[in-house]
């Protein structure tokens, strides 16, 4: 029965013919602790005992009574000294074990009974002690769980007594999971070291049940949000502010679900599924969790370190992505590259990889190159995973562009860029640059001017790499693609090799030709353009230093010169003409 007074404190009575009164007082505020008061009853045959004080001498835990003890329990290196009695009166384990050991032999039935077992050790013992003997038991949120399920062990029930440990845990708990919000999460703490009986018991599922009921309730007045009172204005009053404090209102719960463990945060998870969540904040709570683990964990070391923590740190991302919520848009994209990462670190489940790298591939044409950047945490390594990407664009190539209509272009433009944003990575290689630039097809590109800006500023940052690398990286890129601003900067840019330079200045001199052509000169070729039409077909024979390029430029310079006064020529005697009609 619920009494409420004008404080909006409350008070649980658990049972009419309880001598003393489970009293939990706590305002409804998120803020403060819910604690309650229990004195266990004593029947009349065992009030000798009730005046009893429990102590600790060493190892030994003693009840001082007017009673000499006859009951030992050994709960590894500490012993309780106890008494049958209120002991069997409440326990139906421990009244089994007594009964079974009457008929055994004298010496066997003085030996101490062993309960390594109990659910939260001897320190939760000690508590049920207290409880049996009819001493003062305070019920906190960090101790209810471990009570309830060493009450339920040690088989405490209304059979053997009416206002028993399992029904008042059972109230109090019940009290403390649907009154205070930060409670609960006291609660989930104290189940660390409780399983599988705090599974098998519930107390996950309600604690889980709660927190997504609370976190899905639309009512945020409810709730006591006092401590962000503040940041629900801002001076200048504009939009942004107000879009923040509804984000607020979505997303309150994050801070607190992220510091759970991850088998109790994948039970919060699959409440808030079953509490109709949206998939998107679903999608946000989870990559607030990773990014928390993630910091707490050092993945270089995870390389060396012992085979069951690394074990472990792999079920967890394979946990992470089998929990990832399915619908469209419900996670960023950057935060799958990160876990996809990670994942191919720990080495977890190859189908999982496939499917993380399908979905990623599905989002490529609507990302920004902002969201590609996935940054490294290995020293020696480039800054940002290039890696990573070039696995995921094979993918949407192998998968996306063969069976969808895609958006190639946008694909396209969105790689140049990235590459463009990492070729000044020191530590980048020539082969991951050129597996990126060569992963997308010919036609994904409509211009190849900024795949040619990426090409250039790489060159430029690499000033160690051989002529073969430089050559190996310009072959990704289509110069007959190249808009004419681009072809002219090529033909000045000294950085490129050869062989890609004398392309740009055979390509530059037939428009020229095409051009004086058109503008009715009697053009002859040099000397060198007859060596480059007889020798097209060679490689290196007919190209042995840079003062050959340097000539073929200077040619193409007054070429270039020749054919602008050419076309200056011909307008004014086309103005002439027109001036005469």
């Amino acid at each position: 029965m619920l009494y409420f007074s004008r404080q909006c404190e409350k008070r649980v009575l658990v049972g009419s013919g309880m001598d003393k009164t489970i009293m939990g007082s706590a305002k409804l505020d998120r803020k403060f602790p819910v604690y309650g008061s229990v004195v266990g009853t004593t029947g009349d045959r065992s009030a000798d005992f009730a005046s009893g004080t429990l102590q600790r001498r060493g190892k030994k835990w003693i009840m001082q009574t007017g009673v000499a003890s006859d009951l030992v329990i050994q709960l590894g290196n500490l012993s309780f000294h106890l008494h049958k009695l209120p002991m069997v009166s409440r326990s139906g384990y421990i009244n089994r074990l007594v009964f079974e050991r009457k008929s055994k032999a004298e010496s066997e039935n003085s030996m101490p009974i062993n309960l390594d077992n109990v659910p939260g050790g001897a320190k939760t013992f000690e508590l049920v002690v207290r409880f049996c003997y009819g001493l003062k038991l305070d019920f906190t949120a960090s101790n209810i769980a471990p009570l309830y399920c060493a009450a339920h062990f040690l088989e405490m029930s209304v059979d053997y007594h009416e206002s028993n440990l399992i029904p008042q845990t059972e109230a109090f708990l019940s009290f403390v999971i649907f009154s205070s919000w930060k409670d609960i999460f006291h609660v989930l703490k104290s189940c660390e070291n409780l399983s599988p009986w705090a599974k098998e018991l519930k107390i996950l599922n309600r604690c889980s049940e709660a927190i997504a009921w609370k976190a899905c309730c639309t009512d945020h007045k409810a709730f006591n949000f006092s401590t962000c009172d503040t940041t629900l204005f801002d001076i200048q009053g504009n939009k942004l502010t107000y879009l923040k404090v509804e984000n607020f209102f979505d997303q309150w719960w994050f801070e607190d679900v992220s510091l759970l463990r991850i088998d109790h945060f994948l039970e919060v998870v699959d409440a808030c599924k079953r509490k109709g969540m949206r998939p998107d904040l679903i999608g946000v709570s989870i990559a607030e969790w990773t990014q928390k683990w993630l910091s707490r964990v050092t993945l270089l070391d995870n390389l060396t370190a012992q085979k069951l923590t690394y074990q472990l740190q792999r079920v967890v991302i394979e946990s992470l992505i089998r929990v990832l919520p399915l619908e469209e848009n419900s996670v960023s994209c950057n935060f799958l590259l990160n876990l996809l990462k990670v994942g191919l670190l720990m080495e977890i489940d190859s189908d999982l990889v496939k499917t993380l790298e399908r979905r990623i591939a599905f989002m490529l044409e609507k990302c920004r190159m902002l969201d590609l950047l996935v940054e490294n945490r290995i020293d020696g390594d480039t800054t940002y995973n290039v890696r990573v990407i070039i696995r995921v664009v094979q993918c949407y190539v192998s998968v996306v562009w063969k069976n969808h209509p895609p958006k190639l272009f946008a694909v396209g433009r969105l790689i140049d860029g990235y590459l463009a944003f990492v070729a000044r990575e020191e530590r980048l290689t020539v082969k991951d640059f050129r597996s990126l630039a060569e992963a997308l097809p010919e036609d994904a590109r409509f211009c190849d001017d900024n795949l040619y800006r990426a090409i250039d500023m790489y060159i430029k940052a690499h000033p160690s790499i051989t002529e073969a690398e430089r050559m190996g990286i310009c072959k990704a890129m289509d110069y007959h693609k190249l808009s004419k601003e681009a072809c002219e900067h090529a033909l000045k840019n000294d950085w490129l090799p050869l062989d890609m330079m004398t392309r740009f200045i055979l390509m530059e001199q037939v428009n020229m030709m095409r051009s004086a052509t058109k503008s009715g000169s009697d053009y002859q070729r040099t000397a060198t353009q007859a060596i480059l039409r007889t020798s097209t077909g060679s490689s290196h024979g007919w190209l042995s230093s840079q003062k050959e390029v340097r000539m073929m430029r200077k040619e193409v310079d007054a070429m270039q010169a020749q054919i602008r006064q050419l076309q200056l020529c011909k307008l004014k005697l086309q103005t002439q003409m027109r001036e005469a009609k």
